[in-house]
């Protein structure tokens, strides 16, 4: 029943990036998977669905919700967050 919402939501967060809304609907779409990962936690029972443990779903989905809003919000032009010693790395890993 939660997978509904989940792909629902990261429909809508699709939508807003064919709109020319890149980071909003990104953003969204890792919501959308960090949400699963809450509704997962939280709705034990998925009946006949249930192929992987209750860990690996939440682990998954929220690891890469994670990420992709992580990504989002470091995305060029203008970054909305910075992190530092990002610069750095790549820095001496390109030279």
């Amino acid at each position: 029943m939660y997978k509904r919402q989940v792909l629902g939501v990261t429909g809508l967060g699709l939508l807003i990036v064919a709109f020319d809304a890149f980071r909003v609907g990104t953003i969204l779409v890792g919501l959308a998977m960090i949400g699963g990962a809450v509704l997962r936690w939280a709705l034990p029972d998925v009946g006949m669905l249930a192929v992987r443990s209750r860990f690996t779903d939440m682990f998954t989905y929220g690891g890469l919700g994670l990420a992709i809003v992580l990504l989002a919000l470091m995305a060029q032009p203008h970054p909305w967050l910075k992190i530092p010693f990002l610069d750095d790395v790549l820095h001496f890993t390109v030279q």
